[in-house]
This record gives structure tokens, C-alpha cells and sequence, in this order.
């Protein structure tokens, strides 16, 4: 098992980038010894601890640890290699041995290795008791093999299980289950971790920041709205609203694109990424025309509040801001249930120039401490984008993994990351959030009651003068 160290993944990158940017996927139907052969048998998945069964048109998902085996996802073969369930596709493709194929998920970025095996796990096999003692032990194990930031954030889930552990017996309730489980996760402050019991969540975000709900986008919009963009002659929303532009008041040629989120864009929530990618291109092939890519001088992108979702919207819209292919970050995750050093390979993903119009300004990037996830990732893909762009604002929320949904045996859930995102350098930004390079108040109470947006001013006023330089 390879461990990823940065150098690693600088190397990993040199070499993506020399090749072109092509992103490492296996065949579909393969030249090898396994050309022809089927997808369906049983599959370990490097990291995220999970086996898959493929069988005849079926796709099982079982989550593993060293004490259980509980059934995850299903879903149906709605094509060759493609599996659908709700609004999820997935594409398992063959690698040219046979024995080794990739899993990608529409609306995610990157892929998770798979290596055939011969037969399920024996505990796959069996029940799981589902008493609350079990019950622990699932949840602390899941944890203990798949989270990364034990170390990072100074808990010892050791510690953690020798204090809580005793206080679970046979006649332990489901809430003060739910309690116990809730005092173990909440001093790593990750935004990635909830427990989840029907309609009873714990979720708690980084100390001193807000994770954006539906209130607070509705307080911080209208607020944008009549002040920042009083008198713009341009401003409309798209995508349920969760996407604004606008062309600034003034002479400067300063475009403002508010995101709010990388997913809800359409009344319908359950609809697929091809419709959400849809109505994406829709808002940015309507505001995004060759005459605005030619004759902005800047461009203001706001992410302050911003609740995250799909990755790949993220890198869809990056794709809009550029004309030299460039890689975003490097993606791995746990791979070692005893040894929280050890990743996957470090996946590179690219970010390519659109077919469509581009434009390749200067950019302004607002973030604070309720910029989450995907709102983060994009951030992440920005920093090394060809031309001139600068964060302004407050640090990001520090939440970049996809989150590993934990089925638990009494029907409870456990949310948790186990990958991290890299840059060039090797650097992840999970518990601190990306850096501005700009500091500046973001949504203050002061700010609300003096009517300022000091990240808003300040990237006006910084467009402004490097739109004069030209």
C-alpha cells in the first residue's frame, strides 16, 4: 500500500500536467486478459471501506469494518457499467486485467479504485445484533478506520471510546444513544461530522462561524441585493436563486456573480446532475456572452454563503475562467483502517478551457466562515487559475471531503470525510478553511447595523484601480 507524501503529489501533478491533463480511467471494455470480461462479481474499493456486489443488473453496496458489514446503496443497471438509483448515476469501467476497474459518480469529481474479490466478507453473511452496545462499537469503528483528522484536531478517539464506551448497556435509549454519540464527535468542530437518528441531527461547524441555512442566505441576499447592487443595469437570478449577476453600477466593466450553492437548482431537489449542470450552463451561457468575456475589466465572484453540494459544478464554472488547462487540486483518501498516514494515490483533477466563452480577467473571490465544501473546493480550484485572482474576506469553513454516509445496525447514521484535498505542494486546508489574502469583516453584526460590506467595497475598489492600469 502506497503512502502519499507531498512530494508525491507534486510529482503526481508535474506528470499529469506533461501528459496533457489526462486523468488516469480505466478502459471500459479493455485490450488485455480481460477484454470481454463482465463487471459483475464482488469489488473492494481502495479507501471508504466498502465492497460492492454487481450481480445481473444489481448494485449492492455493503459498508465494512473490522466488527460489521451492514448493506449500503442499492441501485439498478441502466446501461453497460452505468447503475442508477434516485437521482445517482454511477459508472464502474473495467480495467484491462479484469481484476481492477474505477467507480465515478455523476456530480462527483475523480474515482474510487476497485479490486475484484473473490467472495463478500464472512460478516457480510451474517446479521449484525443491532443492540446499543454493537451499536457503539460500529459507530466508533467506523470512525477510528475512515477519519483522518483525529490527530489535527487533538482528539483521541481512543480516549473517546474508553470514557463513553461504559456508559452504553442493554437498556440504553435511543436518545441517550444519540447523546452519547453527539458528546463524542462534537470537539472535532468538522461540519463533515453529523449522527443522524430520523429526524434528530447533530451538526456543528467550526467555532466562531455560521453554517449557511436557508434564513441567513434569504438575510445576506436581500441585503446584497439593496446594497451593493443599487442602481446595476443589469441583475438578474437564476437556477431557484441560488446563482445572482449582475453588471456594477459605474464605469469600471465590474461583473458580480453571487453562487449560494452548488446544487438546488431546481424547484425539484431530487433532480440528477445532468439537470443541475443544465441549468448551470443555462444562467452562465445567458450571462456569460463573448461581448462580457471580451469587455469585463473584473469580475467579483461571492461565495460567502455558500452551503456547497457538487463538486463538479464547481469545476464546470472554473472551466468558464480559463484558457490554459490547469489542475485544481489532487484528491485521496484514507486507505488503511489502522494507519491514518496511509491514502490513496492522489487523483489530479483538471480543469479544462469550456467550449463556450470564457472570460480570463482579474477575479475577486469572496469567502468567509460560512463558504462549506463544494463552496470551498471551488475556492481550492481557483487558486492556481491562470491570470489574476485574489481571495478577499475571512478564512473558509475547513470541510472539503465528500461525506461518508454510515449506516448504523439499530437504523441510526453516522456522517464523517475521509479524504482531503491537496495543493501542488502537497498542503490541505481541513479545520483552518483557505486563507484570504485579503482580511476583511464578513457579515459582522457591526457591518449589518453600519450598512457596510467591507469584502464587497474592497473588491471593487481592487478591480477598479487594476482595471486603470489598462
Amino acid at each position: 500500500m502506497r503512502i502519499a507524501t507531498a512530494a508525491a503529489t507534486a510529482t503526481v501533478v508535474a506528470l499529469t500536467l506533461a501528459a496533457g491533463i489526462a486523468v488516469p480511467a480505466a478502459s471500459a471494455s479493455g485490450t488485455g486478459p480481460g477484454a470481454g470480461a463482465s463487471v459483475d462479481g464482488f469489488w473492494r474499493m481502495d479507501g471508504y471501506g466498502t465492497v460492492l456486489a454487481l450481480d445481473h443488473g444489481t448494485y449492492q453496496e455493503y459498508q465494512t469494518t473490522a466488527v460489521s458489514c451492514l448493506k449500503g446503496d442499492s441501485a439498478r443497471r441502466t446501461g453497460p457499467g452505468t447503475y442508477t438509483t434516485g437521482g445517482d448515476v454511477m459508472t464502474v469501467r473495467l480495467g484491462h486485467d479484469g481484476d481492477h476497474a474505477t467507480l465515478g459518480t455523476a456530480g462527483d469529481v475523480g474515482h474510487r479504485e476497485l479490486v475484484r474479490v473473490p467472495a463478500l466478507p464472512a460478516a457480510c453473511t451474517r446479521p449484525t445484533p443491532k443492540d446499543p452496545l454493537t451499536t457503539f462499537d460500529v459507530f466508533w469503528q467506523s470512525y477510528e478506520e475512515n477519519y483522518p483528522f483525529f490527530a489535527a484536531k487533538g482528539v483521541d478517539w481512543h480516549v473517546v471510546r474508553d470514557e463513553y464506551r461504559p456508559q452504553v448497556h442493554d437498556d440504553t435509549t435511543r436518545t441517550e444513544l444519540f447523546d452519547i454519540f453527539s458528546r463524542m464527535v462534537r470537539p472535532l468542530h468538522d461540519a463533515h461530522v453529523a449522527v443522524q437518528d430520523g429526524a434528530r441531527v447533530f451538526a456543528e461547524g467550526r467555532p466562531g462561524t455560521e453554517i449557511p441555512d436557508g434564513e441567513l442566505d434569504a438575510r445576506v441576499k436581500k441585503f446584497v441585493v439593496a446594497r451593493d447592487l443599487a442602481g446595476a443595469p443589469y441583475r438578474r437570478d437564476f437556477a431557484n436563486g441560488r446563482i445572482t449577476y449582475a453588471d456594477l453600477a459605474g464605469g469600471d466593466r465590474i461583473g458580480y456573480l453571487r453562487v449560494s450553492g452548488f446544487g438546488g437548482y431546481l424547484p425539484d431537489d431530487k433532480a440528477p446532475y445532468a439537470a443541475q449542470l443544465a441549468e448551470l450552463d443555462r444562467a452562465l451561457n445567458t450571462v456569460l456572452t463573448p461581448e462580457r468575456a471580451r469587455h469585463l475589466h473584473g469580475l467579483i465572484i461571492d461565495l460567502r454563503i455558500n452551503g456547497g453540494g457538487s463538486d463538479a459544478l464547481g469545476i464546470h464554472i472554473a472551466q468558464r475562467l480559463t484558457d490554459t488547462p490547469y489542475i485544481a487540486y489532487a484528491k485521496r483518501a484514507r486507505n488503511d483502517p489502522k494507519d491514518p498516514s496511509r491514502h490513496t494515490r492522489p487523483e489530479p483533477i483538471p480543469v479544462r478551457p469550456a467550449h463556450a466563452p470564457r472570460y480570463t480577467g482579474p477575479v475577486a473571490v469572496l469567502t468567509g466562515g460560512s463558504t462549506v465544501s463544494a463552496g470551498e473546493t471551488f475556492t481550492q480550484a481557483l487558486i492556481d487559475r491562470p491570470g489574476r485572482t485574489i481571495r478577499i474576506g475571512r478564512p473558509t469553513q475547513g470541510v472539503f471531503s465528500d461525506v461518508l454516509e454510515r449506516a448504523l445496525p439499530n437504523g441510526m447514521t453516522a456522517w464523517l470525510p475521509n479524504e482531503e484535498y491537496l495543493t501542488d505542494t502537497g498542503r490541505t486546508f481541513d479545520g483552518t478553511g483557505i486563507p484570504p489574502e485579503v482580511t476583511v469583516p464578513v457579515f459582522t453584526p457591526e457591518e449589518f447595523a453600519t450598512g457596510r460590506d467591507s469584502a464587497f467595497d474592497r473588491a471593487v475598489e481592487m478591480l477598479g484601480a487594476r482595471s486603470t492600469e489598462h
